[in-house]
């Protein structure tokens, strides 16, 4: 199927190991074929999603599950701070760090393997924490994004943002929601996204949607002290 959604559409199969190599962690040879794919299926949704904050000019930056690296091309673009990206797929770092090479070697974007659910980073170390494409397949949802409120620092940003939610009207979202319990996807109405952030100790929550596109984008800010 054409569009943003089709490779989401792709993994709703009945075999979860086809959802793994494909979008949840990808791997081998479709799964680099699939990040090379989500680099430019996600870029219009990615664009929209960083519209609704503001990138700190020299703020330290978190991308959690980078894919294939194009969000921290664009973060690394608008920031001179470090830009920070972290995968639990190894396939997804390598392509990353193909990717970006140029600012890796200039020291101004560094990656990493690693799970949201054990951030192998310091309390309190980035301004903006960023997850594109990702939040719906992380393996405990309510404690990863307690997870990444310790690492942000006090009025640091967390934005999720992702081409589907619960209760969408799109036909390509209402198959992605029928099947996507079978793959493992826990899919959010916007409201839930509200409350997911706010029960994990975020402030000033926002939720915005495209309802044409079934976008969806959520950010709220750590509190201070």
């Amino acid at each position: 199927m054409p569009g943003a959604e089709g490779l989401i559409l792709d993994c709703m199969t009945d075999k979860s190991s086809a959802t793994d190599r494909l979008c949840r962690k990808p791997s081998g040879f479709f799964g680099r074929l699939s990040l090379r794919s989500m680099n430019k299926r996600h870029s219009p949704l990615t664009d929209w999603g960083l519209s609704h904050i503001s990138i700190p000019e020299d703020g330290s930056i978190l991308d959690i599950g980078c894919c294939g690296g194009r969000t921290l091309e664009k973060l690394a673009a608008a920031t001179n701070g470090e830009v920070c990206g972290i995968d639990h797929s190894p396939d997804s770092v390598a392509a990353s760090r193909k990717l970006n090479a140029r600012a890796i070697a200039w020291g101004h974007v560094r990656i990493v393997q690693g799970s949201v659910s054990a951030l192998p980073f310091p309390d309190n170390a980035f301004d903006l924490v960023t997850a594109v494409e990702t939040h719906f397949f992380w393996p405990n949802l309510a404690g990863d994004v307690r997870e990444v409120l310790r690492v942000l620092r006090p009025k640091g940003t967390f934005v999720v943002i992702a081409e589907i939610y619960k209760g969408a009207t799109t036909a390509a979202a209402k198959m992605i929601e029928k099947r996507g319990a079978a793959s493992g996807m826990q899919l959010l109405t916007p409201d839930e996204h509200g409350e997911l952030l706010e029960r994990a100790g975020f402030a000033d929550v926002q939720v915005a949607v495209n309802e044409a596109k079934a976008w969806i984008c959520c950010k709220g800010t750590k509190a201070t002290a």
